[in-house]
């Protein structure tokens, strides 16, 4: 079965402003069960995963990741990751995840 990259709708109102303040919950990535399908970028629907470069830090730290979380990234690789400004928390991406890569967590504010 071929995947192909890209999202089945268009982000939706989460790309006009940001939501990701009044989530609940908030995706984490196991990167060592990551197999890099890709499902959860294509799902999501609010298109905010992303590949990135996991020694790109400007992009990381637009995403709103803390010094700490870009630490714990795998080194030189490509990861998938929520850009947390606009993640609504609906744990989409984590039902589609085939190896349950992603845990939906209670998000500390």
């Amino acid at each position: 079965m071929e995947i192909k990259a890209g999202r089945l709708v268009e982000p939706c109102s989460t790309r006009i402003t940001l939501t990701g303040a009044w989530r609940t919950f908030v995706p984490v990535v196991d990167h060592k069960k990551c197999i890099k399908c890709n499902l959860c970028e294509i799902y999501c629907p609010e298109g905010c995963i992303h590949q990135v470069q996991s020694n790109d830090v400007k992009t990381l730290r637009a995403y709103a990741y803390t010094p700490e979380q870009i630490a714990d990234l795998p080194k030189d690789e490509t990861v998938f990751i929520p850009d947390l400004n606009y993640c609504k928390g609906c744990s989409v991406c984590a039902h589609e995840c085939p190896r349950r890569a992603i845990e939906m967590v209670l998000e500390e504010k």
